[in-house]
């Protein structure tokens, strides 16, 4: 039996598996709001107990975790935690632990996604053998690629590209690039592209106030910001929802030539389904392939948004299952 992770800033799924080399099969799976916890291990406990399973008949457990990965220890970058595989282990009586980074394991789960689990931005003409790329907003914002290795086998490898610098495109970006470096001493791709991102956004495109009155302090701000675009209630809630799509296609491009992605780039995490009308209404698309002169590789390069909200746990499942 397989135990899953997804350990998010915000919210961790938990699943117990049966292996499977096609993909593997849920038996149990819970969502936990991640600081409800002390620790992964706690957490762990608490999904073994309730689900009345034995920690010796679980041979792997497999966690991806929001944070770069090093010696199987994860530093989590949007919360205080420390994922450490070896600890998680030998609280839990798991024999083998084995730590990846969230949007690496997500990577395992791209070649087993089916057609109902995808939403198609662009069909594109997918290249045999091609490298593949994954960009995710959420909390955070995390990037993996998945390298064609033998022409038909894929490893995915890990990136911390969503902390790289923010580079603006257009006079508007740059006032939200002057915002951030005076906030935070540097912009990167995650202060615009995540949901804290479109609440910064939104800080820059309301000096005269929101008419939708909305409170950037609440856990919720960004959803609200998206409702109040999306109801047409606030006219910079409208700017910043056209701003957060614009910056995240572009960031999906770049992605796109960094990993030279002609077998398919894959819009994961939390938010993209939420905002599947403004994802679809060419912004995103005309920002990902604005790109001369390689505008034409990128118009011919599959796009997909990942509608299963787990494919996170089901990576890390896959990845075990290997």
């Amino acid at each position: 039996m397989i135990l899953a992770g997804d350990v998010g800033g915000t919210k961790t799924l938990l699943g117990l598996f049966e292996p499977d080399a096609a993909r593997p099969r849920p038996i149990a799976v819970r969502s936990f709001g991640t600081l409800d916890y002390d620790a992964l291990e706690t957490m762990i406990a608490a999904f073994l107990a309730d689900a009345a399973i034995d920690a010796a008949r679980i041979g792997i457990a497999s966690i991806g975790a929001a944070g770069p990965v090093i010696g199987n220890v994860a530093e989590l970058t949007a919360v205080p935690w420390r994922v450490d595989g070896a600890r998680v282990g030998a609280a839990t009586r798991i024999a083998r632990v084995v730590v990846l980074n969230d949007l690496q394991a997500m990577a395992f789960a791209v070649p087993v996604l089916q057609e109902a689990e995808l939403h198609v931005l662009q069909r594109g003409t997918p290249a045999p053998g091609g490298n593949m790329a994954l960009i995710a907003a959420g909390t955070g914002l995390g990037e993996a690629l998945l390298h064609c290795v033998d022409g038909r086998r894929y490893v995915p490898a890990a990136s911390e590209g969503g902390h790289a610098d923010f580079s603006a495109r257009t006079e508007r970006e740059m006032a939200v690039v002057r915002d951030l470096t005076t906030r935070y001493g540097r912009a990167d791709v995650e202060h615009v592209v995540s949901g804290r991102g479109l609440v910064n956004i939104h800080r820059v495109t309301h000096a005269d106030g929101c008419a939708a009155a909305i409170d950037l302090d609440r856990p919720h701000a960004a959803a609200a910001i998206t409702a109040a675009a999306f109801d047409r209630r606030c006219p910079g809630c409208v700017e910043a929802l056209d701003l957060f799509v614009e910056a995240y296609g572009a960031q999906a491009g770049n992605l796109a030539l960094r990993s030279v992605a002609t077998g398919g780039v894959f819009i994961g995490g939390g938010i993209a389904p939420k905002i599947l009308p403004a994802l679809t209404s060419g912004a995103f698309m005309r920002a990902f392939c604005a790109k001369p002169p390689l505008d034409g590789l990128l118009g011919a390069m599959p796009v997909n948004v990942i509608l299963n909200d787990s494919a996170g746990l089901l990576g890390a499942a896959v990845f075990a299952s290997t």
